[in-house]
């Protein structure tokens, strides 16, 4: 990864805006809708009243990574049934995952809530982490990936223009419910996300990982949101592994490896909508959980691999009623 100076020079939203036009520029075949709000705030619709698409969530899953990585579709080989999956890599996992892709954004305006995810979240000063990253993002445009069964308005939209710096016509803010294909693409891709995420909760310095790669199931359609939510975060802590290379002391791998995988939580074998439903907020939930089910480090430094944790058929047929 490059240096601190190298990764202030790379713009997450700039690089989004781009992969924005090309979701604009397709708008019938990829299934989504755009339109400006009074305030000229730009609204991109992929799943809240259209259906969406295999394509528009792989670019929409590009654009919570800040365009840093390669997003594909694999088959998933579900226990003799195949059904789709996203593999998804990048050589930025720092700037990627942790700066843009994470859902750190809690976004509440009125009667609209929703997760912020994107490149909007390297400029908006909500979150205090990017101080320990070195890195914040400066730029005359910004772009945020709201998880949301509604479409934001004027007032959502002016409020996240306002935190940004920015005026309403520079931001673009793209609605994907988890209910809804590109929804479920999009937490399908954060496999390497998720494992870092939860190296950090233990203490693991993201500056420290170098690559980041993994795979995850996505989730098969329901309706119902907070089944399809279950299902989606299933799919992840059930099937998804991780690889990432790091340089770091083997002992400091060793430290944290075995609390990693979603496996070392308490809550492990229940079903996330029941927890949903148990704890009613999202946010009560064990941390440790939204984590992938297994992981591999490599450690540059050494050349030795960890291992840990196990993908677990049977619990995620389970979860996707299969």
């Amino acid at each position: 990864m490059s240096g601190p100076a190298g990764i202030r020079r790379i713009s997450v939203n700039r690089r989004a805006a781009a992969l924005v036009e090309s979701l604009l520029g397709e708008v019938t075949v990829l299934g989504v809708e755009v339109h400006r709000l009074s305030n000229g705030a730009r609204v991109v619709d992929a799943g809240v009243r259209v259906p969406g698409g295999f394509g528009a969530g792989k670019i929409v899953a590009l654009i919570c990574l800040g365009g840093l990585g390669e997003v594909s579709f694999v088959p998933y080989d579900l226990g003799g049934l195949a059904i789709l999956a996203v593999s998804v890599a990048t050589d930025q996992p720092v700037i990627a995952c942790i700066a843009s892709q994470h859902a750190g954004w809690k976004i509440s305006v009125g009667t609209f809530v929703a997760r912020g995810s994107g490149p909007a979240r390297a400029m908006a000063p909500v979150e205090k982490r990017y101080e320990d990253l070195g890195y914040r993002d400066k730029a005359d445009e910004a772009v945020l990936v709201l998880e949301t069964d509604a479409l934001p308005t004027e007032e959502v939209a002016g409020t996240i223009a306002d935190t940004c710096g920015l005026a309403p016509e520079q931001v673009t803010l793209v609605a994907a419910p988890i209910s809804g294909i590109v929804g479920a693409i999009q937490i399908a891709a954060r496999s390497v996300e998720r494992a870092m995420h939860r190296m950090m909760e233990l203490g693991f310095h993201p500056r420290q990982v170098r690559l980041g790669s993994g795979v995850s199931p996505v989730a098969t359609p329901i309706r119902d949101t907070l089944r399809a939510i279950g299902r989606a975060n299933d799919c992840v802590r059930y099937g998804a592994s991780a690889a990432l290379v790091v340089e770091a002391a083997d002992e400091e791998i060793a430290r944290i490896l075995d609390q990693i995988p979603s496996s070392a939580s308490r809550d492990y074998t229940t079903s996330f909508h029941e927890l949903c439903t148990r704890h009613g907020d999202f946010d009560k939930i064990d941390a440790s959980l939204f984590s992938p089910a297994s992981v591999a480090i490599t450690n540059a430094a050494t050349g030795r691999t960890f291992f840990a944790g196990q993908v677990n058929l049977e619990l995620l047929r389970n979860s996707l009623c299969l």
